[in-house]
């Protein structure tokens, strides 16, 4: 079993209320090879929300909103719940979100709002690697 995130197989839980639907992702989970998760939701934030990026602050990452507001708790929580369903299904890989803050592998937001890119992963994306667990990008898993 594979886990995807939830806004590429069409579920509107990014961010903004929309999606980022591939049908790659979604025939996966058509033929039940895959479960959607999507670790903000399971963080307690609600959808749609105000966008968010990854800062250095005080040597620490943080997860803030456009708005300022600290929502670190939450992502981690997420990804702690994703681990944990990860770890009682068996779950040993995850096609994540692109550039996200929670599910970005390689590649993330630099954290001014800019769409500026930097080298990282996100939230969920770091907790699950660190886990063991596969992580790859749409087209990473698709070559």
């Amino acid at each position: 079993m594979i886990f995807v995130s939830g806004c590429l197989v069409g579920l509107n839980c990014k961010y903004n209320g929309g999606n980022n639907y591939d049908e790659r992702i979604f025939n996966l989970v058509k033929e039940g090879k895959a479960i959607p998760i999507c670790p903000e939701q399971l963080g307690g934030l609600k959808t749609p929300r105000n966008p968010a990026e990854i800062q250095n602050k005080d040597g620490e990452r943080k997860v803030v909103t456009c708005e300022g507001e600290d929502v670190t708790t939450q992502y981690r929580k997420g990804a702690e719940e994703i681990l944990e369903l990860a770890k009682k299904l068996g779950v040993k890989e995850a096609i994540l979100q692109p550039r996200s803050p929670s599910c970005g592998k390689g590649f993330i937001y630099d954290g001014s709002f800019s769409k500026n890119k930097i080298e990282g992963n996100g939230i969920t994306a770091e907790l699950l690697i660190g886990n063991g667990i596969n992580v790859y990008m749409p087209d990473e898993y698709f070559k």
